[in-house]
């Protein structure tokens, strides 16, 4: 039980009448009670920090327990719902390739049904295909005969102009003609000079290349174009290069 201390009764009256008035009070007792107090009061706040300080540890302890309890379910969840996705994406895949096994199954069978109809038909096609190879090779013999028949009129002419002019004329591309001379330069007769003629268009010759360069390749052209003297164009580009390899000689 609380001890209650009662204040001392002071008479004012008589104090006021002494000669030298004084209270007594008591400041050393009051001290005393005073540093008792306020020392009581720091434990008492000591303690109170300590637990307050304990608590906080416990709490963030037992918080950081939850939190990492937490985590790890979380974790887990996450890759829970991984796996569930990547199942799920597995059962689609696998769906969908059934679907897609069952739609070629149903598409080589129609497949199936339609080779066994033609089939049944091939044997009247390969008697028109043998029928039509008939024809084609007819028709080849014939037009093996009229190329033989002019190619034995061009040769001749051909083979009077390569020996005439010492050239040799090739085909290098369709529709384009390599005309090589030798015996031009007076210094090394086998040195070649050349000229490629492309005749893909009547009235339009082209000559693509020459070596070595003619300067008057253009002009030499533009009279085969207005000719169409092809012979005589070929003996007036022998010209140009004999005049070119031989005027300085």
């Amino acid at each position: 039980m609380t001890q209650i201390r009662r204040l001392p009764q002071i008479d004012l009256a008589t104090l006021l009448a002494s000669p030298n008035p004084h209270v007594d009070l008591k400041l050393d007792v009051y001290e005393k009670e005073t540093k008792g107090f306020l020392k009581a009061v720091s434990t008492y706040k000591n303690n109170s920090i300590a637990q307050i300080s304990e608590l906080r540890e416990r709490g963030a302890a037992e918080r950081k327990k939850l939190q990492e309890k937490a985590q790890a379910i979380e974790a887990e969840t996450n890759n829970c719902k991984v796996l569930e996705i990547e199942l799920n994406e597995i059962l689609a895949k696998e769906h969908a390739e059934r679907r897609e096994a069952e739609a070629s199954v149903a598409k080589r069978k129609r497949e199936l049904a339609v080779l066994n109809e033609r089939c049944s038909s091939m044997d009247v096609q390969i008697e028109e295909y043998r029928a039509i190879v008939a024809n084609l090779r007819r028709e080849r013999s014939k037009e093996r005969t009229t190329l033989t028949s002019y190619a034995a009129r061009i040769s001749p002419e051909l083979e009077v102009c390569q020996t005439l002019l010492a050239c040799v004329v090739e085909g290098v591309e369709k529709d384009q003609l390599l005309i090589r001379f030798t015996h031009i330069d007076d210094s090394d007769l086998e040195r070649e000079f050349s000229f490629i003629l492309d005749v893909a268009q009547p009235s339009i010759y082209k000559v693509l290349t020459t070596s070595p360069p003619l300067p008057v390749l253009a002009s030499l052209v533009d009279n085969l174009n207005a000719s169409g003297d092809i012979y005589g164009f070929i003996i007036r580009i022998r010209e140009a290069f004999d005049k070119l390899a031989n005027e300085n000689n």
